[in-house]
C-alpha cells in the first residue's frame, strides 16, 4: 500500500464528476487499500478517489472512534434522505477549515463492496454526514459550496496564503 497525494481546493480536478466503476477488480480494491491508508494518515474520516485525483465513483470511510470500521463504498447512490441536522465539517482536501453545513441526518445508500456485491445501508449522524459529504466529492462538489460567496472566498485567500508559507 501507499500513500496517495491530496488535491487541494481550490483545484479545478475537485469539480470533475466522477465515472461508475464498470468492474471490481484487483486495481480498484488495491486503489480502496491505498485511499484507506492515506485517510487514516491524514489523518480524516472519508476520502473520496475525486480528492486523489482518480475520478472514479468510490469512497472510503471509517467514521469510528478507535478507527476499526472502514467502510468502501463503490459506486455509491444515495436512495433515502431524513431529518436535517447542522454541524461542522472539514475536508482534507480544504485543510484547517472547519465551517457549519447542513445536512440530512440520515440516509439510505446502495453501494457495491470490495467483492463487488451490492448492498445497502442504513446511516445516520456522522455516518451519514460523511457520506453524503463524500458523495458531494464524487458528483465535483466540495463543502466549502455550501457556504457563502464571501466565506468562500475568504477560505480561498487563507489557503492561497498558507500555501505560499509552506512553499
Amino acid at each position: 500500500m501507499s500513500l496517495l497525494p491530496i488535491l487541494l481546493y481550490p483545484d479545478p480536478r475537485l469539480h470533475k464528476k466522477a465515472v461508475p466503476v464498470a468492474c471490481v477488480d484487483d486495481a480498484i480494491r488495491k486503489l480502496a487499500a491505498d485511499m484507506a491508508e492515506t485517510m487514516y494518515a491524514a489523518p480524516g474520516v472519508g476520502l473520496a478517489a475525486t480528492q486523489v485525483d482518480r475520478h472514479i465513483r468510490l469512497i472510503v470511510i471509517d467514521a469510528s472512534e478507535d478507527k476499526s470500521s472502514l467502510l468502501t463504498l463503490i459506486n455509491p447512490e444515495i436512495l433515502d434522505r431524513s431529518g436535517e441536522c447542522e454541524g461542522e465539517e472539514g475536508c482534507l482536501s480544504v485543510p484547517g477549515i472547519y465551517e457549519t453545513v447542513k445536512r440530512s441526518e440520515r440516509v439510505k445508500v446502495r453501494a457495491l463492496g470490495l467483492d463487488g456485491a451490492t448492498f445497502e445501508l442504513d446511516a445516520e449522524g456522522l455516518l451519514a454526514v460523511c457520506i453524503q459529504h463524500e458523495i458531494d466529492h464524487l458528483d465535483g462538489k466540495v463543502f466549502v459550496e455550501y457556504l457563502s460567496q464571501l466565506k468562500q472566498t475568504r477560505i480561498k485567500k487563507k489557503l492561497a496564503k498558507h500555501a505560499r508559507i509552506t512553499i
